[in-house]
């Protein structure tokens, strides 16, 4: 009668560190995740005409960028510093905090030597939920797709373990965090490389707070001259801009 008891003990004290570690692996509500960004610049060059800059830049552009969050805050910086380029491309250090109670976003971005701190509305883009999954730093994710600008294809990884609706940049609205994004008319990528599953200080998820305070629209307005003869790479310019 004693094994039994013990049997029965030993069984319960089994199933509620399963089901412990089955929660904790399904559910995620805080953590931080690490990004690569992936910019593949001879793709952007235009024509043969520019076939020269090819010797002045690298073929890809890497920088890393993490991803802090809890239940309804994020922040997205970079992490180190990057690489300056000889033909300097706007957006590229973005600070991104992302506020899901109150449906909003502040960002810091440095755009052609100016810094702008821009505030606005979470991004409502529409999804298409698809039946294709990969896995992407440990987590099983699924494939969904959505378009920007009228015709900006975008192709989005999310797992349903990680619960907070963001992602990199100021991407947000799916059932869980997106791990691996792909914008193939910005020849860019971010595909999470580690998650770090631990308890963050929510304190330190704060907005940035130095730069011009400015809208998307002003500043588009401010480059419209800059831009207006370089066609749809100038439309290129402002989706860096707006993502």
């Amino acid at each position: 009668k004693f094994k039994i008891i013990m049997k029965q003990i030993l069984f319960a004290i089994f199933l509620n560190l399963t089901l412990q570690s089955v929660f904790a692996q399904v559910f995620i509500s805080s953590g931080q995740i690490t990004y690569e960004r992936k910019i593949n610049l001879w793709a952007g060059i235009p024509d043969d005409s520019f076939e020269g800059l090819k010797n002045m830049i690298p073929e890809f552009k890497k920088d890393i960028f993490t991803l802090d969050f809890t239940a309804d805050k994020s922040l997205y910086s970079p992490k180190g510093e990057q690489k300056k380029l000889p033909i300097p491309l706007p957006a590229l250090q973005n600070i991104v905090y992302t506020d899901l109670s109150a449906g909003k976003n502040i960002s810091s971005k440095n755009i052609f030597e100016k810094n702008y701190l821009i505030e606005s509305e979470l991004n409502k883009a529409t999804w298409k939920i698809k039946d294709d999954f990969r896995e992407i730093a440990g987590f099983n994710c699924r494939r969904a797709t959505t378009i920007l600008f009228d015709s900006v294809f975008v192709v989005a990884f999310y797992t349903e373990e990680i619960i907070p609706s963001v992602g990199p940049e100021s991407f947000n609205g799916l059932p869980g965090t997106i791990l691996g994004l792909v914008i193939n008319r910005l020849h860019t990528t971010w595909y999470a490389t580690s998650v770090e599953v631990d308890h963050i200080d929510e304190q330190k998820i704060i907005p940035p707070a130095k730069g011009i305070k400015s809208s998307v629209d002003e500043i588009k307005n401010n480059l419209s001259g800059l831009t207006k003869n370089l066609e749809d790479k100038g439309n290129q310019l402002f989706w860096m801009i707006e993502i």
